[in-house]
């Protein structure tokens, strides 16, 4: 059984000591790829080497991560954000991108800029839009309305919506949901809300070195650790493993076609 992490931070310092072992550990259980978006312009060079160390293994993103878009900086971050997109066909997609309200309001319309101009320079370089959406809903669809009927396509990672907000996501044809551990934990409603979600429209990822899955719910996650995901959505869609690995496979695909 194969399956793809379609998102996570492999390259962070919590993975400093023992990455050979993590993508050992990935490799074991099914990991076929792993999918690696970035946060801001401190990021790009670890997650390149990353990627150099394991090609055709791991698959380097691009983009500002909303929780990067500061007042003074964020000029300057877009612009290596293209110089970067210009530069290289290397970058599976645009991402991490999108809007982040939880901890901080203080930069919305700019994060709401960002996030726009983010969106045009993924219809610019035909690829596709990783989308992080915490706390921000309703400017996320703002944001996204008048591309709803473009060529944009991509995926609404992390989601923990309601199952009103998932219906309203999956009005973007050409998007996906991209679900993590989250859907493991005792006290998350994902399990009743999927129940409404065709698997045609899933994706897979650990989001690590965060989100660990149940049984390992409090310590660092990482790719191995999706199999968790995998079954536990083979639970909620009363079907086997190996359906989930071989459909969200397709998914993947089907958005991240750069990577075949």
């Amino acid at each position: 059984m194969k399956f793809i992490d379609s998102h996570s931070h492999l390259y962070l310092e919590e993975f400093s000591e023992d990455l050979p072992e993590v993508i050992e550990r990935a490799r074991s259980v099914g990991v076929s790829h792993i999918l690696l978006p970035n946060i801001d312009s401190s990021t790009v060079n670890p997650m390149l080497e990353v990627c150099k160390c394991y090609p055709g293994y791991c698959f380097p993103m691009m983009g500002l991560h909303p929780t990067s878009v500061h007042k003074n900086t964020y000029q300057e971050e877009l612009h290596r954000v293209e110089e970067q997109l210009s530069r290289s066909s290397d970058y599976i997609a645009v991402g991490e991108v999108g809007m982040d309200l939880y901890w901080d309001k203080t930069y919305k319309l700019e994060q709401m800029e960002v996030f726009e101009r983010q969106i045009q320079l993924a219809l610019k370089y035909k690829i596709p839009l990783v989308i992080h959406s915490r706390d921000a809903f309703n400017e996320i669809c703002e944001v996204m309305e008048p591309y709803k009927k473009s060529a944009l396509q991509g995926v609404f990672h992390s989601f923990t919506g309601t199952e009103q907000e998932a219906l309203k996501l999956l009005q973007f044809e050409n998007f996906m949901l991209g679900i993590n551990g989250v859907v493991t934990f005792k006290n998350s409603t994902l399990s009743q809300i999927l129940v409404s979600v065709p698997l045609t429209r899933l994706l897979i990822e650990t989001d690590s070195p965060y989100l660990t899955p149940v049984p390992y719910r409090g310590k660092r996650n990482e790719s191995g650790y999706l199999q968790f995901t995998l079954q536990k959505l083979a639970e909620i869609y009363q079907t086997n493993p190996d359906k989930i690995a071989e459909v969200t496979i397709a998914n993947t695909l089907k958005v991240f076609s750069n990577l075949i």
